[in-house]
Parts: C-alpha cells; structure tokens; sequence
C-alpha cells in the first residue's frame, strides 16, 4: 500500500470514528473492519482491496487452457469493466504468494455475468518480445509513458474487483491486441 494510501486510510479510520461516536472517551468498542475508502476520479474509484476479496479476487488464468474466448470490442463508459477498457484491478505476482499491486489492464471479453478476460500492462519496455504488444501511451499512466500488453498474462476480474475505469482504448489499437490474441490462442473476434 503506498504511504498516500495508507494515510487517507487513517484518516478514514478517524473520521469513520467519530462520525459514530465512537471517538474513544473510555467507551469499550466493538472491532472494527477495514475502513472503505473511496476516491472520486474519472469513472470513480472503489475499494482499496477490490481484486483482492474472496469471490471477486482477481485470478491469473492459463490463456492456453481457457478454451473459447470471444474477443469484443464494445466500452461504454458505465462503471462496469467492458471490452475496449483499460481499468485497475488488483494483480497478483507471478509469485502466487498472495502478494500483487493495483495495476491496469485491458478488458479483451466477457468471461461470465460478473467477470470478464482482461490482459496485464506494464510500462517497463519490451522491444522485440513477441509475448508483449506496444500500445502506446495513455490516460490510464499519469506520467504518460508508453504501454506494453502482456498476452501471454491473463486475468479474470471480477465487477467489484476493478478499482476504476482508466480510459477507453481507441479501436486501431485495440484491434493490434486482439488480432495477437485470436493468432496466439485460436480465439474468436465479435
């Protein structure tokens, strides 16, 4: 968690606190869970630990062992994770340790009612690696830096695991993506 992150969750702790009248004043208190924390930002932000709950975690999947999978392109910019999308959500490591951090990646199909496909980002560079497609720079990197998508990483995420909707990907370059996707993988296009 970052230290920003960390100290609005005080903060929310503190307000949470007295907002209930629970300030302390020798007053014995029931446990508390984990303060809720929400940013407003384009598309709104949703709780700190979306993508990392039990029943909407985010789950690395083997892109070779999915099976069918429809590559669409359809954003509507309605809070909900959809085709075309970059959003954050929390990812875990290649570790599978438990650990992961908040990170964006681009929605690429409809899994179930809940979930939906989403392939990581990163903007460490990888010229001349197959596994990663150069998609430019974007809203969702507020330092601007160019993207790469990983296609050989995907993810199911959950509706309450995505943290925000970050931008919508213009169509020509989300077309480069899905086209290496249907190549790799055998994949359909909507």
């Amino acid at each position: 968690m970052s230290s920003s992150s960390r100290f609005l969750s005080v903060i929310g702790d503190i307000l949470g606190r007295a907002l209930s009248g629970r300030g302390g004043g020798g007053q014995q208190s029931r446990p508390r869970s984990r303060a809720r924390l929400r940013v407003e930002g384009e598309g709104g932000q949703r709780d700190v630990d979306a993508g990392r709950m039990p029943g909407s975690e985010t789950v690395r999947l083997d892109p070779a062992r999915v099976g069918a999978v429809s590559v669409g392109y359809s954003p509507s910019r309605n809070a909900m994770p959809d085709s075309g999308e970059v959003i954050w959500t929390w990812v875990p490591y290649e570790e599978n340790d438990g650990r992961g951090k908040d990170r964006p990646v681009l929605v690429i199909g409809r899994q179930s009612a809940d979930r939906v496909y989403a392939v990581r980002m990163t903007s460490t560079r990888h010229d001349r690696d197959r596994d990663f497609i150069l998609i430019g720079s974007g809203s969702w990197d507020s330092r601007g830096r160019e993207s790469w998508v990983d296609i050989e990483q995907l993810y199911s995420v959950h509706h309450d695991g995505m943290r925000r909707e970050a931008s919508v990907l213009d169509s020509g370059r989300y077309g480069r993506v899905a086209q290496a996707l249907i190549s790799r993988y055998g994949w359909a296009r909507l």
